[in-house]
């Protein structure tokens, strides 16, 4: 008993060190990503964090995969450099009586898992596509990055704005090139702001500017100076689209026919089988061999997780096909990767049985 309070101590602390390094990882990549679309002007700056934590949620389940299979690899290997495991196997006891206490540590985090793919990670898909849909909607000076040309969705309108202050609600330097019955029009301002009219239509009025009317390839312009231009700004609706597969629910999966969504389905279900097996593959991947190295296990264990993630993706890419089934797909997965399991096992008990009958007193 004391034993295993000690073990489950060290593989919660280990598995929360991991978890923190591995979300680091993942929200650092998210991050770069989302902001890289901030400052192109395809996602506003306020709306970086929501989408950023939206996406977080999403990749949860594997994040929590790989802390599982990593914690309970570096704890087992730190056991064989300590000489712990020789005195485990020295009491008489076989490297499968880790199985339990093991499976004690991750059947609560294995459950999480299967919440999580099944029921979270869906939500969150489906709010980040409802969010981008809210923002797609917002009107056109809203959506406005200062210091970049940007294109109106509803309009063939370009905008230009140099800075925007939302505290005084005022914008400065303002360009702006649209097409109005066949003419381009160029209006250029120092100063504006936005008002809200109380029927709550939008305007961007425009203070102390010009405004240039003229067909392409004609010298004819029309040159109009101006103290005070209002422009309607445009606010569209919330667009209307149908769920992707990845934003439906797991309830709704279920109803929908075809080989698609019982790909989705076997992907959700595959990251907690993922996380369970995986765990069991790391108590005999654990083993140091002190002529090899001690990182040599670490990078079979990385090998081996990357095998087995894209072979469960080349899997699921053939079911939502239609190529194979479902039985079939999960034997070529699962089932190939149990079976490994069982043969590693019994080739490490076998190495430790010869090695405790070689060391017995003659």
């Amino acid at each position: 008993m004391l034993f295993r309070r000690a073990l489950l101590r060290e593989l919660t602390s280990t598995a929360i060190a991991v978890f923190l390094v591995v979300l680091a990882i993942g929200v650092s990549r998210q991050l770069v990503r989302v902001l890289n679309l901030a400052a192109g002007g395809a996602v506003p700056s306020d709306s970086v964090f929501a989408l950023l934590g939206f996406s977080a949620i999403f990749y949860l389940p594997l994040a929590l995969s790989v802390t599982l299979f990593l914690a309970v690899l570096l704890v087992l290997t730190r056991a064989y450099r300590d000489s712990e495991m020789i005195v485990w196997f020295t009491a008489g006891l076989s490297l499968t009586a880790w199985i339990r206490p093991i499976f004690t540590f991750a059947a609560p985090l294995v459950v999480i898992i299967a919440v999580l793919s099944l029921g979270l990670s869906p939500w969150a898909e489906e709010k980040t596509q409802e969010y981008r849909r809210i923002l797609e909607s917002r009107n056109e000076a809203t959506a406005l990055a200062p210091g970049l040309f940007k294109e109106a969705r509803q309009s063939d309108v370009i905008y230009f704005i140099e800075s925007f202050d939302p505290l005084s609600n005022r914008i400065n330097n303002v360009f702006i090139q649209s097409i109005e019955n066949g003419k381009t029009v160029v209006t250029a301002a120092l100063s504006g702001y936005l008002d809200t009219l109380p029927s709550g239509e939008l305007y961007l009025v425009l203070l102390k500017g010009r405004r240039y009317e003229g067909e392409p390839g004609s010298a004819e312009f029309r040159i109009v100076d101006f103290a005070k231009l209002g422009r309607h700004i445009e606010t569209g609706a919330v667009r209307r689209d149908e769920p992707t597969l990845k934003s439906t629910s797991t309830a709704d999966l279920v109803k929908l026919p075809g080989p698609q969504p019982v790909a989705e389905i076997f992907w959700r279900l595959a990251l907690p089988v993922m996380a369970l097996l995986l765990t069991l593959m790391a108590i005999p991947l654990s083993y140091v061999n002190p002529r090899i190295g001690r990182s040599f296990n670490l990078m079979v264990a990385i090998l081996v997780f990357a095998i087995y993630y894209n072979w469960i993706s080349f899997a699921q890419s053939n079911l939502g096909q239609g190529n194979i089934g479902l039985p079939f797909a999960l034997v070529m997965t699962h089932g190939l990767m149990a079976a490994i399991i069982a043969f590693v096992f019994r080739r490490q008990i076998s190495i430790h049985s010869l090695l405790r009958a070689l060391r017995r007193p003659r």
